[in-house]
């Protein structure tokens, strides 16, 4: 493998907006049996940009997640901060490493953006600056460090790189190219400093793969190709600082087995 941050891990988000938890579920069970490292789950009231479809709350999916399974690590992508009150936030990761175990957490977390501000005014949650939205983040990540718990930092701007920097967390770069991932970030060799995160669209080959963009287009950022193409692409991410890949399927919620199956697939290839 290159790259200087050690062995690629490569996670998938699981199946939550929908209103039945075995997709998910069964997802987290074919990550775990494919040999893949980390599963995770999208904190929302909905899907971005569709009110009123369901979404399943994210730690009470993981939580179920910890509970039936062994080895795999898992977490918020991410935990927006606001949608619960510090306390409870914390307090929530902290029974999921209960469940889980340490080890096995990852506690994401993120200031939000404008594509989400909706599902706050629409439920009364506060939504305040950006400035005092990463305060509230970096407050967070002290605490879940001092929790013993890995911290990401959901944001492509320079200011959540800086904050991740500032208090020691990682910095997750939903979307990125190859060329922004290796600018955005740097590393002492010792610990990774960024992980990536975005939608794919993998075929077993050519064919499964035009029939699958047939069904479901095209869209900004997807990273789409065979097996072998995405493989290659994770592994130009990793060389450029990526520690981390999480990979949402755009298939996900129709065949969540399959689709999970086509990711650790291409992990074995990378590996």
């Amino acid at each position: 493998m290159t790259g200087g941050v050690g062995a690629l891990r490569i996670g998938v988000t699981l199946p939550t907006f929908t209103a039945e938890a075995r997709p998910a579920l069964l997802s987290a069970a074919v990550a775990e049996g494919g040999g893949l490292d980390g599963v995770f789950a999208f904190d929302h009231l909905w899907p971005i940009g569709r009110p009123g479809r369901p979404a399943l709350w994210c730690f009470g999916v993981l939580a179920a997640v910890a509970a039936s399974t062994r080895r795999i690590a898992l977490g918020p992508l991410v935990a927006r901060v606001h949608l619960l009150n510090d306390d409870d936030l914390v307090a929530a990761l902290r029974a999921l490493a209960a469940i889980a175990g340490r080890e096995r957490v990852i506690a994401g977390l993120g200031a939000g953006d404008r594509a989400s501000a909706d599902e706050n005014h629409a439920y009364g949650v506060a939504y305040p600056p950006a400035r005092d939205r990463l305060d509230a983040v970096a407050g967070l990540v002290k605490r879940v460090r001092a929790e013993g718990l890995e911290a990401w930092v959901g944001g492509r701007s320079p200011e959540a790189g800086a904050l991740a920097r500032d208090t020691g967390a990682i910095q997750n770069l939903w979307g990125a190219t190859v060329e922004e991932v290796e600018a955005g970030g740097s590393g002492d060799g010792h610990v990774p400093l960024l992980t990536w995160g975005g939608q794919v669209l993998i075929g077993r080959d050519e064919a499964e793969l035009a029939e699958l963009q047939a069904r479901y287009g095209d869209r900004p950022g997807l990273v789409a190709g065979t097996v072998a193409e995405v493989a290659s692409r994770l592994v130009a991410l990793h060389a450029a600082g990526a520690s981390w890949c999480v990979l949402t399927p755009l298939d996900y919620l129709d065949e969540p087995e399959p689709a999970v199956e086509r990711v650790c697939l291409v992990a074995k290839a990378v590996r």
